[in-house]
């Protein structure tokens, strides 16, 4: 077997990701599948109206919780029905004690008015405590919705944001659908219904004396209209200044080694300052503009009483009006003036709420440009040959990555790719993996066209190891496991040891338990390699990737993740990506790749005798590394 061959030749493949490559993948966005609008709404959420969006909260979220929210809005009438109740028995007792001089009277009205008073208590915590539910609920649906998306979404969608901003999106846009129902629900459920009742109180008490409460609304709804647009601009720049200031504090913790060692502290907390500040200003823009309307409001209300208390007590003292319909009208009326002045401000407080709904739905309505393809074929290797047909790649229209280029990886056998950065190795790699998908040609295993198998049965047949690791916050034993979900802890421990990370675990108290931090920062790199490498050998692939792996670890560090690469790699189909050359003199097969096609390809003896691009690059690598080796012999 080749695996034999190479581990007895001494076959210690080394991997790139190439890092200007790398780069040059997250620079180049993958915009190819356009942002040309959600596949199931006519319009981007950034177009559509105050009203469309508002039709679309009621129909997807609020129908689906209709039966809730009736018990909650009826209990916000009871309450309502409470309110109103309470002001008219005003004018009653007013009557009662200053008419009829009933103390029997009193008594019966003030044990009533302590009924209606426990009622309404009541009806306020259930139809709070289901509000609350109702909005819990459709957070989660929201959260999950969102997280969904993403999940469906290439690696050119990701490298278009900053990860702060889908932490944003996720905790701003899923609180806003709830805000703006809850908004409307209460507006009309507790405002509304409690505006009709007083209402309805006053023009019993006295019609005439009810035309003044109308003096408010068109100076109001004047002012408020005006107030919309400017809220709206505003609510969208707090959200991406608070985007930035995440952006920031984010960026500081988990570089924080860099910052450190670079003394990048001061630098940022310059940014950081610039941050707060943009996030301060905008929301004292948005407490002026949101608060403009108080002052007129409160004048406009001023008036309105003072008119009415006026006419009234003209009734009362020249008409021979009772007291208690004066005292029950200006109850009811004082008592409106809140349900009213919400009212007022709706409009200005749901656009504003809009905004984050916006948020919400870009990432709900953004085209999958991974769609689930599980009711495709599965993907079933057997040998493991992996074939490139004339494949072309860009991830930009107009800057072609490969160039018709065509290979073949032979089963069992070891195929390493070489060449200068930004060549095109890593998108081979990508391309293999569907992180992206092919302009043109054909990929196929085993004589199986990629493209028409399941992503994840393609997937679940690679064993995956870069140079950039990435262990996920847990144990260690979590982060192997991930190779295969139902791994038990004889074949976690089996892989560990393939992977000589078995000792250095058990070295550490908690053992398999221990965790490994964020990004596996608690473990050193050569560790987290070992830890990477036991999480490919778990998954028992059939087809191995390699990309660099030992290129940043120290010498026995590096010896130990290639012993344990050897293992990974046994009797498998194997494609590395080396930037060093002679950690893969004895590949069976090597592959010079040189602006997206294939230059040279060969053995490594071979293509020194050619003395081509290949030899060139040998030749240059040995010269870079003399320098180094004086050194080390002098010290």
């Amino acid at each position: 077997m080749a695996h034999n061959t190479l581990k007895d030749a001494g076959f210690r493949p080394s991997w790139t990701t190439g890092r200007t490559a790398q780069k040059r993948v997250s620079e180049r966005l993958n915009f190819r599948t356009k942002m040309s609008g959600p596949a199931d709404q006519s319009t981007p959420a950034d177009e559509q109206t105050a009203f469309q969006l508002i039709r679309r909260l009621v129909t997807e979220y609020g129908l689906q919780h209709w039966p809730k929210y009736a018990v909650a809005f009826s209990l916000m009438g009871v309450a309502a029905a409470c309110t109103a109740l309470c002001a008219y028995l005003m004018g009653t007792v007013v009557n009662e004690a200053y008419v009829n001089r009933s103390f029997p009277g009193i008594v019966q009205l003030g044990f009533l008015t302590m009924v209606i008073f426990t009622i309404k208590g009541a009806a306020s915590y259930g139809q709070a405590v289901m509000m609350s539910r109702i909005g819990n609920r459709i957070i989660a649906e929201n959260q999950q919705r969102m997280f969904d998306r993403l999940m469906r979404q290439s690696l050119g969608f990701f490298a278009a944001r900053h990860s702060s901003e889908f932490l944003a999106r996720l905790s701003t846009g899923a609180n806003s659908a709830t805000q703006v129902l809850n908004l409307l629900v209460t507006a009309i459920g507790r405002d509304f219904l409690s505006l009709i009742g007083l209402v309805a109180v006053m023009v019993v008490q006295d019609p005439v004396m009810s035309l003044f409460a109308l003096v408010i609304a068109p100076p109001a709804l004047y002012v408020l209209r005006k107030l919309i647009r400017r809220v709206r601009t505003i609510a969208k720049s707090q959200f991406t200044g608070g985007t930035h200031l995440f952006e920031t504090m984010q960026e500081t913790i988990q570089g924080i080694r860099i910052v450190k060692t670079f003394t990048l502290e001061d630098q940022m907390h310059e940014r950081m300052r610039k941050n707060v500040a943009v996030v301060e200003s905008e929301a004292n823009k948005m407490a002026r503009v949101a608060n403009r309307s108080s002052p007129l409001m409160e004048t406009l209300g001023g008036i309105a009483i003072a008119c009415g208390v006026t006419y009234g007590g003209y009734r009362t003292i020249e008409m021979s009006a009772t007291p208690g319909e004066f005292f029950s009208f200006i109850t009811a009326f004082i008592l409106a003036y809140e349900p009213a002045k919400r009212l007022a401000r709706l409009n200005l407080e749901l656009n504003a709420g809009l905004v984050g709904v916006r948020i919400l739905f870009d990432i709900i309505d953004a085209p999958q440009s991974e769609p689930n393809d599980d009711n495709k074929p599965a993907l079933k290797i057997e040998d493991g040959r992996v074939a490139f047909s004339s494949v072309n790649f860009a991830y930009r229209p107009g800057e072609p990555v490969l160039r018709d280029i065509s290979f073949v990886a032979e089963p069992g056998k070891a195929t390493a790719l070489v060449g200068p950065s930004g060549g095109g190795k890593s998108t081979i790699l990508n391309l293999i993996l569907r992180l992206y998908e092919t302009d043109s040609g054909a990929i196929t295993i085993d004589g199986q066209n990629i493209a028409s198998v399941s992503r994840r049965s393609l997937r679940q047949g690679i064993g995956y190891v870069g140079q950039d690791v990435f262990l996920f916050r847990g144990s260690i034993r979590e982060n192997i496991a991930f190779g295969k979900m139902d791994a038990t802890e004889d074949e976690i421990i089996a892989a560990a040891k393939a992977a000589n990370a078995h000792d250095f675990i058990m070295s550490i108290p908690q053992g398999y338990d221990a965790s490994v931090g964020e990004h596996g920062l608690q473990l050193s790199g050569g560790q987290r390699q070992r830890v990477a490498v036991a999480r490919a050998l778990i998954k028992n692939a059939h087809l191995v990737l390699l990309d660099e792996a030992t290129a940043a670890l120290d010498s026995e560090s590096e010896k130990l993740v290639q012993d344990a690469i050897a293992r990974l790699t046994q009797g498998r189909t194997t494609i590395v990506i080396a930037h060093r050359l002679h950690t893969v003199a004895h590949a069976d097969r090597i592959l010079v790749i040189e602006n997206g096609a294939v230059a040279e390809s060969g053995r490594h003896e071979e293509l020194l005798r050619k003395n081509g691009r290949y030899a060139s690059l040998y030749r240059l690598q040995l010269k870079d590394d003399e320098p180094a080796t004086k050194v080390a012999a002098t010290a």
